[in-house]
């Protein structure tokens, strides 16, 4: 399936794309000139799903309201 198409390729095969989406739950994303101004996604009941790929992206900081690049204020000097 592809990952984008135009809008006035999806409109005349809407329902095609919405069951490619549904069999495949690949997301796709809809095109107005070649800029995307819409994304198809599957239904989910479980919204925890949706952060399943931001999962182990995150940093740890051992102090985060402590400052940061003191390092480079020492080196304008």
């Amino acid at each position: 399936m592809r990952e984008t198409v135009s809008k006035s390729q999806f409109k005349p095969h809407a329902l095609e794309y919405l069951r490619q989406v549904e069999k495949t739950r690949t997301p796709l994303i809809i095109t107005d000139r070649g800029r995307p101004v819409l994304k198809l996604v599957p239904y989910t009941e479980d919204p925890d799903e949706v952060l399943k790929e931001l999962r182990g992206s995150v940093l740890k900081y051992e102090e985060p309201t402590g400052p940061v690049g003191l390092e480079d204020w020492e080196t304008l000097s």
